[in-house]
Formats: C-alpha cells, structure tokens, sequence
C-alpha cells in the first residue's frame, strides 16, 4: 500500500489548488462584515504563543451557548484566519463561535498541539455562558475528540459539553507512522497510540462523527473507526469530498449544521 497517496486528499478533487484561496477570501470578507456589525473579537490569546489565540464571533441576538471549531490542515498548516465564514451557520442560529488556532509540526507535537485546544476550549469557556458544541474538521477533528477523552478539560468545561461533532477526523494516528509526513509529526508507536481517540474509551457525551461519501477510502475508514469505537452516530454526506464537506457550515439550515444541535 502506497501511504502517502493513501492519506493525499488534494490529488482525488476537482480543483483542489482552488480551495485555500476561497476559503481565505470567504474568511476575509466575513471578517470584514462582522467587524463592520462590532460582532467579531479577534486574536483572544489563550497561550505564549501568537498562534495560541481565537478569533469569537457573536450573534445577533442573545447567545444560546458557544460552537468552537478547530482547523484542519494534518496539524501541519492553516490557520483561523482561513475558516471565519464557517460560523455563519450557527450565528445564524444564535451560537457565540470560537475559532482557534494553534502551533504546528514540526514545532510542536501533536501531543502539546491537543494541550493547547484544550487551553483554548477552556479560555472560551470562560468568556461565554451555556452549553458548548465542539466541531472541528480533519486533525480538527481529532482535535475536538481528544476534547472529549478522560481528563483532558476541567469537570465544569466537561459539564458543559453537549455535543461533539468530529469532521472527517483522523482518530486513530497508528497508520501515520508509515507516511512520510511522519518526518514532521515525530510520532512512535507510543504517542501515536496516546493520541488516538479511537483506542480511548467513549466520553460520556453525545458524539456524531461526519465524513464526506466521496473522501478517500482512509478517511471513510477513521471516521468508522472512531463511530465504532465510541458507539456514536456516523452520518456519510452523500457527495462530498474531504474539502467541500465542510461547506454546510456556512448556512442554517444545511444538515451539518443542524446535526450540531441535535
């Protein structure tokens, strides 16, 4: 098996190249229009770094509770800045939304990355009252479902969780090790089994794990790893890659976005 075609997403959609600018023009003007209404607050730190910080946007109406999102990119690029216009759907619906951002490999491991989301779900926490939605997308995605594993956030954060939606996630990293990407990561078996929400046992919170029907095959496979492992709900997007799968975000009434809130 060739691993590092396996786990290449950007070779199997349309377009591909495309995507990081849209995102980042989408963001930018969301932003803008945000800031124009005095409903945005940015770089919020929450650790000693500059990319320890999130950017809160707030509704327009008396917020419900709060949805923070966590990037993806293989824990090895992006930034918040790319993905603001992903809160458009649940502000609509009356949800402060975080976006952090955080550092990245090879500068840090994946281990101290997860440290640092949950320094982060907790500094939101702490600026927004109710309950609290976690979602993120790909290394997000194992992100916000370490979010949900064994002494990870304090027991009133933990309280507050209502739902954590990983999307697309990488929940087991064992199969990292074999990529060449792994020169980055630095993962050994060990830390790869540590940080893996797949060999952990299911939090004790409602968890529904979301997977485009047109990702690779990896893809399909660790979001059914981690819905098997956690007897949590699978839901296959018909149609979507592992890019566009993250789409439904930006409108109300968009099936990804309502399922944050079942």
């Amino acid at each position: 098996m060739n691993w590092d075609d396996a786990y290449a997403n950007a070779p199997y959609i349309p377009g591909a190249d495309d995507y990081p600018e849209r995102w980042s023009t989408l963001a930018r003007a969301f932003r803008a229009k945000m800031r124009k209404k005095g409903k945005v607050e940015t770089s919020i730190s929450y650790g000693d770094s500059k990319r320890q910080a999130l950017d809160m946007f707030l509704p327009d109406t008396e917020p419900k509770g709060l949805v923070i999102f966590v990037h993806g990119g293989y824990w090895l690029k992006f930034h918040r800045t790319f993905w603001s216009h992903l809160a458009a759907g649940p502000l609509a619906r009356g949800w402060v939304v975080a976006m952090p951002s955080y550092d990245l490999c090879p500068d840090v491991r994946i281990a101290e990355i997860t440290q640092q989301i949950a320094r982060a779900v907790d500094k939101a926490a702490t600026l927004v009252h109710g309950p609290i939605i976690l979602t993120g997308h790909s290394a997000g995605g194992h992100l916000v479902a370490r979010m949900g594993t064994e002494s990870m956030l304090p027991d009133n954060v933990t309280a507050r969780i209502r739902h954590i939606v990983p999307i697309s996630p990488v929940s087991d990293l064992r199969p990292l090790l074999n990529l060449t990407m792994n020169e980055d990561f630095k993962l050994d078996m060990a830390a790869a089994e540590a940080e893996s929400p797949a060999l952990m046992p299911a939090p004790n919170i409602p968890v529904t794990v979301w997977v485009g029907a047109e990702e690779r095959p990896v893809f399909l496979d660790q979001a059914r790893w981690l819905a098997e492992a956690w007897d949590a709900k699978h839901i296959v997007d018909p149609g979507l890659n592992h890019f566009n799968v993250i789409e439904g975000l930006m409108q109300a009434s968009c099936p990804l976005t309502k399922a944050l809130f079942n």
